[in-house]
């Protein structure tokens, strides 16, 4: 007889237990046509990593309920799978390779996924057995990746589909830009931290040799892209200089005084400089203005990693921070600062990267959210409402509804879904769930948001 230990030892008891219940084939679905079907998609986990407590607490909650639905006879399956996680996932396999001193430009694009999928193999075999310990009742012989080639067709037939209906459209609007990724974000992928910052007062001198006007500005470095000062048409003040043009320190570059609503008559000066390719509020400036005939230009002075371009002048190829210093030390030698106002602000951060982002006018793939916002809050009033717990959530729902605009879904990265779009020599873009007949045609080298 086996004498059986004074102590429980769990590793001793569950050692390959869980082996025999696959082998078995017990998770599966019954198959049995007169039981009612019940199933539970598992919330893929990201293989960034490995799973965390929250992780092991909201699996446990799901077995709990498909072992009771299998018990009472129901036909069960619970879909394991796992998430690609596009900007996370590469942001960690990035960061590994800085670790040996190289970066995904050094490999290139085929020899970096290569790296990524070794992650991806490495972690998702992590996870199966973090899942086999907790005894998760998974039928893993239907098994998903979101890259899995079922999943990335019906990716590519969505997207087709929507912008075949309109909904979804390429067009050069600001966006957030991580510089450390250099990838464009989403709004939600912004982290705002309070930061100490400043005010910065410049003067600009007026062309005619009549004097100067003074504004105000937390980026200093981005007046190299300035297209035009405002005030509003209703300050008094400013009524003698409506119409004149001012000159842009360093660059040289003679811009006109305007009117817009969104000059503040009671915020600083009253006078603000306009430079639509770094700021989103001076983007929707100059579309106003140019609707009226204005013809401004839009001009970006930095490069995809946050250091300036040819456009900045003297501070070409200098980091955008290093630069800020640089035109401000130069600024006060000729006279023209008049003051720095330190503060306290809320600056956009990547949630991935940590970098500050940067505003940026960019040529993106985006979602047309209009239509979509108002069919949304149109089904609150419905039966078919979205109920909320606490209900005052829903007045949060409706908010974010009224304020959304149009979302942003290309990522300059190469870990993910490829968009479906190619492009020619002479300019024709061509949108399909497979490539284009004929020569001369070359992928969107972006990928989708995850």
């Amino acid at each position: 007889m086996t004498e059986l230990s004074t102590k429980f030892n769990p590793t001793e008891v569950e050692a390959g237990r869980y082996d025999k219940w696959l082998a078995a084939d017990v998770f599966k679905p019954s198959g049995d046509k007169k039981a009612k079907p019940y199933s539970i998609v598992i919330p893929p986990p990201n293989v960034t990593g490995k799973l965390h407590l929250g992780h092991a607490w909201d699996t446990t909650l799901q077995d709990i309920i498909i072992r009771a639905k299998r018990m009472q006879g129901y036909d069960t399956l619970w879909l394991p799978g796992m998430d690609h996680a596009g900007i996370a996932t590469q942001a960690k396999v990035e960061e590994r390779l800085r670790e040996q001193g190289i970066s995904r430009y050094d490999l290139g694009r085929e020899k970096f996924l290569e790296k990524v999928w070794e992650w991806k193999d490495e972690y998702a075999a992590t996870i199966k057995a973090q899942w086999g310990k907790m005894g998760l009742s998974l039928d893993y012989s239907r098994e998903r990746f979101t890259l899995d080639d079922g999943l990335s067709k019906a990716v590519k037939k969505v997207f087709v589909k929507l912008y075949e209906k309109g909904f979804i459209y390429r067009g050069e609007f600001i966006i957030n830009w991580d510089p450390a990724a250099r990838t464009a974000l989403s709004d939600i992928e912004v982290i705002h931290k309070d930061v100490e910052g400043a005010f910065y007062h410049i003067t600009y001198p007026l062309t005619d040799g009549s004097g100067n006007v003074e504004i105000a500005t937390t980026r200093p470095e981005t007046l190299l892209g300035d297209v035009a000062v405002i005030v509003n048409a209703k300050d008094e003040r400013y009524q003698d200089i409506i119409g004149k043009t001012v000159m842009v320190p360093f660059v040289n570059r003679e811009i006109p005084v305007l009117t817009d609503e969104h000059a503040d008559m009671e915020k600083g000066t009253g006078v603000v400089k306009i430079t639509p390719a770094h700021d989103p509020n001076d983007f929707d400036v100059v579309e106003r203005l140019n609707a009226q005939g204005y013809n401004l230009p839009m001009i970006n002075v930095m490069n995809d990693d946050g250091t300036m371009n040819e456009l900045a002048a003297e501070f070409a190829e200098m980091d955008r921070f290093e630069a800020r210093k640089q035109i401000v030390a130069k600024l006060d030698e000729m006279g023209q600062l008049v003051k720095i106002e330190k503060m306290v602000h809320s600056v956009g951060h990547s949630e991935r990267s940590g970098a500050v982002v940067e505003p940026r006018l960019s040529t993106q793939w985006f979602v047309k959210m209009d239509e979509l916002a108002k069919n949304a809050i149109a089904n609150q009033k419905t039966d078919n409402a979205v109920e909320f717990f606490p209900p005052r959530f829903n007045d949060t729902f409706t908010q974010w509804m009224e304020n959304v605009h149009d979302w942003v879904i290309s990522r300059q990265l190469w870990w993910g879904h490829q968009i479906p779009a190619w492009y020619n020599a002479d300019g024709e873009m061509y949108v399909g769930e497979t490539a284009p007949e004929g020569d001369g045609w070359t992928q969107d080298s972006d990928i989708l948001n995850t």
